[in-house]
């Protein structure tokens, strides 16, 4: 069982150190947390309206579901006020804005009843960050945006955080996946083609611990967590917010936890963006961490923003 540390004061430094060592922190909820949910929410129920947004699978084919659902996720995800908001709740919670990088917050959208498991609401099987090119100093922060219990949670599966899974990441390029992984996302309503690494061999996930909690309540974990999403049997859509920090200082230090079984290509760091002026990591800092990768294409995603309601120049000039 997993050691899960609920509200403490700890410096961020002393947090992420625990993170590496694979305890998870566990927080009620905060006002700037409260106020990403709001702000999320708002664009989750004009893009559902009029129907309740935890109940508009009842109302719509899969179809117009996921193509309501797409253009929302981008909308969320690249508006300006979302990365302002991010922000506010990075310093609520002691990171240093000039070391902390953080990668655009995610919507996640979980039916239940098996409606919509694929591309914009694909349900994650078993898997760890780092499969997916992530560093190892990488901090997971997920909360939900409604109340969730056991059986539309996330899992962690802390007997594997030091042994070794075997999986396919070997196959998984970052890069690739920006470019096809990402882009496509939401083509897949029925079945899911994409590349996502996983087990390759049944592994037992019991025993496993199940984190529930009120809307706006934080986890934080390692990206070396082996964790999946527990199929929503609720009867009601589920809906969370995750993104990911690295330190500066862990990142030029080799810091992290301990990666057992991760071969992924590629890196994740080109997304990432300081937190005090949104500007991204110093080349030299990629550069340590872009490794193996063959792919031959553009290195950042640029997903198309027109049409969606997002102000596509929001981005600083050096991004």
């Amino acid at each position: 069982m997993s050691t899960i540390l609920v509200n403490s004061e700890v410096s961020d430094e002393r947090r992420r150190e625990e993170l590496f060592s694979g305890r998870l922190f566990f927080y009620t909820p905060r006002k700037p947390v409260q106020a990403l949910r709001d702000h999320a929410w708002d664009l989750i129920c004009e893009a559902f309206a009029p129907i309740d947004p935890m109940m508009a699978q009842e109302h719509f084919p899969v179809e117009d579901f996921a193509a309501r659902s797409g253009p929302l996720k981008t909308r969320f995800t690249h508006s300006q006020r979302t990365k302002e908001l991010l922000r506010d709740l990075l310093a609520d919670y002691g990171c240093d804005m000039e070391l902390t990088y953080f990668d655009l917050a995610r919507l996640r959208i979980v039916t239940h009843s098996g409606y919509l498991t694929a591309g914009v609401g694909y349900a994650y099987g078993a898997h760890r960050d780092v499969w997916y090119s992530a560093p190892p100093c990488q901090v997971n922060w997920w909360f939900p945006l409604v109340e969730i219990g056991n059986h539309s949670a996330l899992a962690f599966h802390p007997q594997y955080w030091e042994q070794p899974v075997p999986n396919t990441s070997h196959a998984f390029d970052a890069y690739e996946w920006n470019a096809n992984g990402r882009a496509n996302a939401a083509k897949f309503i029925t079945s899911d083609e994409r590349n996502h690494p996983t087990n390759s061999t049944p592994i037992p996930l019991e025993p496993q611990d199940r984190i529930v909690g009120a809307p706006s309540s934080m986890l934080i974990f390692s990206a070396a967590q082996l964790h999946s999403t527990v199929p929503n049997t609720s009867a009601r859509t589920r809906f969370s917010i995750d993104f990911r920090t690295a330190s500066l200082r862990d990142l030029r230090a080799h810091r992290g936890a301990n990666l057992v079984d991760t071969y992924s290509t590629g890196t994740t760091l080109r997304d990432f963006l300081r937190a005090s002026d949104f500007s991204p990591l110093p080349d030299d800092v990629i550069a340590e961490y872009d490794k193996g990768s063959k792919y031959q294409g553009p290195l950042v995603y640029e997903p198309d923003l027109t049409g969606i309601g997002v102000n596509i120049h929001t981005k600083p000039e050096s991004v």
